[in-house]
Formats: C-alpha cells, sequence, structure tokens
C-alpha cells in the first residue's frame, strides 16, 4: 500500500518526500523498506493536520507566537535547562513524579501542562489500523518545532509507561528549536550535531522527570542484580520506565556502559513478552473502551478544543475539521460531543 490518494498516480512528477526535518534516531538495526514507507506515510499525514492547524491560528487575532520554541542551546547546563521547562510547566519539587498513583496519571497531567502551553500532543503509531504499526524501534516520537502550532507526536505501540519520557524529550527538542524524529535513547558517545542534539534532549528530559537531587542516595552499582533491584524500586515510586531509569543511572555514573546494556537488553525482551501477551487478551476479549474514546485520548484535548471551537465560530467545515482530526467528516460530531467544554449541539451541520 502506498498511502496516497488516487490523484497522486496522474501527476506529471512523482511528489516530492515531506520534509520531516531532521532524523535524530540511532538505529541498532536496520529499518525495512515497509517500515520506512509506513514511518514516511504517517510523517506526511501529520505535516498536513498541522498546516491546517497552523493556518487557523494565522487567523485567529488572539494566537500568539510561542516564544520558548527555539529557545534553547545545547550547550545549557542540563540541570538548569530542565528547571526552565519545570518552572514553564508549574511543576515544583525533585521527586513530583512520584505524587501520582499510576504512571498513566503522570503522561496525563503532563501532557496536560505542555498542551497549556499552546503545544498540540498526539498519540499515533499506525495509519488507521493495527496492519500499519509501526514498532517503537523505528520511531519513539518527533516533534515539529513551530512556534504557532507545535506538534509532539508520541508513538502509541511503545509501552505506555515510557510515554512520559518520550513526551519530555520531544518537548525539549521544541525548546531546541529541532524538528524531526527520534528512536530509543542511546549511551554512545556523540559524534555529530545531530548526535548532540538527541543527547541533550535525552538529559534534559531525564532530569527532568528524575532529578539529580533526588538521586543523591543511589551508590555505585558493579553488580547487574543490585541494578536490577534499584531501578526496580525507582521505577515503581517515580511512575517511570525501567529502561529510562538505567539510562539515567548510567549518565550519572551509577551503572557503567556494560550493566546498561544488559539491563536494556533484559527490559526489552520483556517488553516483548508482555506486548504478545496482550495482543492475544485483546484478541480474545471482546470489550474495551469505544472508538470515540480511544481516539479522543490519541488526539488530546488542545487538538480537539481547537477544531471544536472554530466549528462552533463557522470558520471550519466539517471535511477539514475531519483531515485535521483524521476522522471521517460524519465522525466530527461525535468525537467531539465526548469532550469536556465542547458543546456538540451547538456546532454547524456536517456537509452531505
Amino acid at each position: 500500500m502506498y498511502h496516497r490518494p488516487l490523484a497522486v498516480f496522474y501527476l506529471n512528477e512523482p511528489p516530492r518526500k515531506v520534509d520531516r526535518g531532521e532524523d535524530f534516531r540511532t538505529l541498532s538495526e536496520p529499518v525495512s523498506s515497509k517500515e520506512n514507507a509506513l514511518l514516511e506515510a504517517l510523517l506526511r499525514d501529520v505535516h498536513a493536520r498541522q498546516d491546517l492547524a497552523k493556518d487557523i491560528l494565522e487567523d485567529d487575532e488572539d494566537a500568539e507566537r510561542l516564544e520558548f520554541v527555539n529557545s534553547m542551546q545545547i550547550d545549557e547546563n542540563i540541570e538548569a535547562a530542565a528547571t526552565r521547562i519545570k518552572t514553564k510547566l508549574r511543576i515544583s519539587g525533585d521527586n513530583w513524579t512520584s505524587g501520582y498513583a499510576e504512571p498513566d496519571d503522570l503522561f496525563d497531567d503532563l501532557r496536560s501542562r505542555i498542551e497549556s502551553l499552546g503545544i498540540f500532543v498526539l498519540l499515533i503509531g499506525n495509519l488507521g489500523s493495527h496492519h500499519s504499526s509501526i514498532s517503537e524501534k523505528v520511531f519513539r516520537g518527533f516533534s515539529i518545532a513551530d512556534d504557532l502550532a507545535p506538534f509532539i507526536v508520541v508513538n502509541d505501540q511503545d509501552a505506555r509507561i515510557a510515554w512520559s519520557f518520550t513526551l519530555a524529550h520531544e518537548l525539549v527538542h521544541l525548546f531546541v528549536g529541532a524538528t524531526g524524529v527520534s528512536a530509543l535513547p542511546t549511551t554512545e558517545t556523540p559524534r555529530t550535531r545531530l548526535e548532540r542534539v538527541e543527547r541533550f534532549c535525552n538529559d534534559v528530559a531525564s532530569e527532568l522527570l528524575l532529578s539529580t537531587n533526588s538521586l543523591e542516595g543511589i551508590s555505585r552499582m558493579t553488580n547487574i542484580e543490585d541494578a536490577k533491584g534499584a531501578v526496580s524500586e525507582l521505577a515503581e515510586e517515580r511512575n517511570l520506565s525501567e529502561s529510562m531509569i538505567a539510562y539515567r543511572l548510567q549518565r550519572m555514573g551509577r551503572i557503567d556502559r556494560v550493566i546498561y546494556s544488559e539491563l536494556y537488553k533484559f527490559y526489552a525482551e520483556r517488553w516483548l513478552g508482555y506486548r504478545q501477551q496482550a495482543r492475544e487478551r485483546t484478541r480474545e476479549s471482546n470489550g474495551g473502551p469505544s472508538y470515540y474514546v480511544v481516539r479522543r485520548h490519541r488526539l488530546g484535548g488542545a487538538l480537539l478544543h481547537l477544531v471544536g471551537r472554530t466549528l462552533r465560530e463557522n470558520q471550519l467545515t466539517h471535511t477539514t475539521a475531519a483531515q485535521i482530526l483524521g476522522v471521517k467528516p460524519n465522525s466530527v460530531e461525535p468525537l467531539l460531543r465526548g469532550v469536556k467544554g465542547i458543546n456538540g449541539s451547538h456546532l454547524p451541520e456536517a456537509e452531505a
């Protein structure tokens, strides 16, 4: 499948590839042509949706440019950069991630704080069905560092507990002004500008979620079982993924690269087992959230409210709204009716 409109095949020349920004990924395994094609199609779709959202905001007299986009340099002090972002998000304390009942609660609150800044946060990991799912090994997230309509995409095929770190990482990309695609973090020494940008974003995001001050009581560990125990305890207490905590401990010198590599391999293999079990449970179950509940969660409140507001003001057609939201026109109103603060009955009638 090419995931292109039929009209594209009648053009005189092939369409140009989407400008997806920089490729910040350091991949341990080659990516297949199919996976690359799926990623290209996903990026093309999200960039088109971001363009439409930006058009709306350009026509909005109250819309303001976001001064924090492209306001940070990658040679800044890591702790100072993380503190700047925490201040912007109105987050205080070194152990703030411990104040949530579940990892999902941490992600939802972090997403809400980020969206309140004027950033659109979407969960997308396929092109509409599980047949087009894109592994987290291919991409974990990407960002569009636009100062009017910045977008962050988190790959929802990844473990849910890993979403908060990906979200924080892509947020740093916006502060740096670096549009592009990211993958799993690496502890290899960066050699290029892109690798230095990615290292900075990983280090600031991990400092944001797990500060240096909060880890002062953790000593250097030379035994992998000791490291597993410490990581597991921190993960449960802080609502963060074990792989992210292992990365943080390695960067702080609490474990060496050999132990980190062993931990990373262990967590990756365990995640593959969990995912396979989850797929089998899903096939056996007829329950679960409705289509619209799932879709709202993936789209996020910021994008839904932007579309709902402009529809109410008759500044947007249902066809364009559907393009922005990635649904069919007749699904727009049912989707918006379930969003707090949007009264679907006041929306204009959809076009036939």
